[in-house]
C-alpha cells in the first residue's frame, strides 16, 4: 500500500511540500530541503512551535508540549505532529 501524501503550505511564503502521513511534518519538510527551527524532536523544547491555519494532525507522543489552550488557539509542534490531511501552517508562531 503506498504512503498517503498530503500537501503542506507554509504561509506567508506560500511554499509547498509533500508530507507523508507516517512521518512528522518536520521530517517531511527536511526531506523537501526546508529546515524549520528545531531542537529536541519530541515536543519538549517547543523550538518548532508553529500555527496550524487549516487541516488535521495527530501527535506521535502522548504529551506534545502544548497546553489545551495553546492547541485550541491553533498552535502545534511539527517535530511530533503527523498530517491527516492537507495543511496550511505558519512556522515560528
Amino acid at each position: 500500500m503506498p504512503a498517503a501524501l498530503f500537501t503542506v503550505t507554509l504561509m506567508p511564503e506560500n511554499l509547498q511540500f509533500q508530507a507523508d502521513r507516517d512521518k512528522t511534518i518536520l521530517q517531511s519538510a527536511e526531506r523537501a530541503q526546508i529546515y524549520p527551527l528545531s531542537s529536541c524532536r519530541n515536543g519538549t523544547c517547543r523550538t518548532c512551535i508553529s500555527t496550524l491555519i487549516s487541516g488535521d494532525i495527530r501527535y506521535n507522543t502522548d504529551w506534545p508540549g502544548l497546553s489545551a489552550e495553546e492547541k485550541q488557539a491553533g498552535l502545534m509542534l511539527p517535530c511530533c505532529a503527523q498530517p491527516l490531511s492537507d495543511l496550511v501552517m505558519k512556522l515560528e508562531a
